[in-house]
């Protein structure tokens, strides 16, 4: 069990973020055992060639026998919307001892170190970055990270609704059944599946630093990462993460079509959580000028909430929308 101890100022200072980085590093895990990932074979499948053309010597050595992952390739965010080229650039300043120790403690187990991994660890990290950049590029920049995108931001504003509405204690337990908040002793509490009675205890204090929670598509369960000096983080599973292997939900026959539109009728339906114009377009196979057009009919009906993040606009339907979805009884 480990218990995190919080502060008077710490619930205040804990933050929600994800990091397009960590989510790269982690899809490499699917590569080598896609069953574990269901919801991410389309992408697999349409991916399997451009993949095959990277640096695969030194991809497939990121990911241990135990589906271990070097922690460098996994940093706390800086912010809560990180671009993959801010995260990339922190990569690269990485130092080499942090890359020896990283490589290291993956290998722990007494699995070898592959060849590719040893040599000076500046021109090993130098090599490692320019892989990872490449597989971003030609692999998930275009076609995946704006649907997974899509996902973490429609995970973010419902914990947020929860917290507002529900506290705390159901905040963590809605992240994994496995968190319990104290709220007497200010502990956070997270049992792992090996230690199921209790017998096994590591005590973490936030002290003041806050935590960084994080969502992720390639996570069973919620996963800590404690460092000294660094606020403590839990990677969680992303909620909704199987929109990534969905595909538009079928709706010529119902009346919603009817009235809408095909169209319209499944953006509305896909807008049950937040989306962007560009996300959607991912989502439908279509161009955003297209689903522009059909979101602005639908705002200017009521059926839709338009609200910014940051730099960018997010839809999702209005009390409206939710009734006439329900009224169909074809809400996805």
């Amino acid at each position: 069990m480990i218990e995190f101890l919080f502060g008077v100022d710490d619930l205040a200072r804990t933050s929600f973020a994800y990091s397009p980085l960590q989510e790269a590093a982690f899809s490499l895990r699917a590569w080598h055992d896609p069953v574990r990932y269901p919801f991410q074979r389309p992408w697999l499948r349409r991916m399997r060639a451009a993949y095959d053309r990277q640096d695969r010597e030194v991809l497939d050595a990121m990911v241990t026998g135990r589906m271990w992952i070097p922690d460098f390739l996994t940093p706390r965010p800086s912010r809560a919307r990180p671009t993959f080229a801010e995260e990339l650039r922190l990569l690269r300043a990485t130092p080499a001892a942090t890359v020896t120790v990283g490589l290291r403690d993956a290998y722990s187990d007494g699995e070898p170190l592959p060849a590719v991994l040893t040599g000076p660890p500046d021109r090993l990290l130098a090599r490692i970055a320019d892989a990872l950049e490449a597989y971003w590029s030609d692999c998930l920049a275009d076609a995946w990270w704006p649907r997974a995108q899509s996902v973490f931001e429609a995970d973010l504003a419902y914990r947020g609704r929860v917290l507002a509405e529900e506290g705390v204690e159901a905040l963590f337990a809605g992240i994994d059944p496995r968190l319990a908040w104290d709220g007497e002793q200010a502990v956070l509490r997270l049992i792992p599946p090996h230690d199921r009675g209790g017998w096994w205890r590591e005590q973490v204090a936030v002290a003041g630093r806050g935590m960084v929670l994080t969502p992720t598509l390639f996570a069973r369960g919620a996963q800590p990462l404690c460092t000294p000096q660094l606020p403590p983080a839990l990677f969680y599973p992303a909620r909704g993460r199987a929109q990534l292997g969905e595909t538009p939900p079928p709706v010529a026959d119902h009346a919603l079509a009817r009235l809408l539109g095909t169209a319209r009728a499944r953006i509305l339906l896909l807008l049950a959580e937040p989306a962007s114009t560009t996300e959607l377009a991912h989502r439908l196979g279509v161009t955003p000028g297209a689903v522009s057009q059909h979101l602005s009919v639908l705002h200017e009906a009521g059926l839709l909430l338009r609200v910014r993040v940051g730099r960018s606009v997010r839809y999702r339907r209005s009390d409206l929308g939710d009734g006439l979805c329900r009224a169909d009884d074809c809400a996805p």
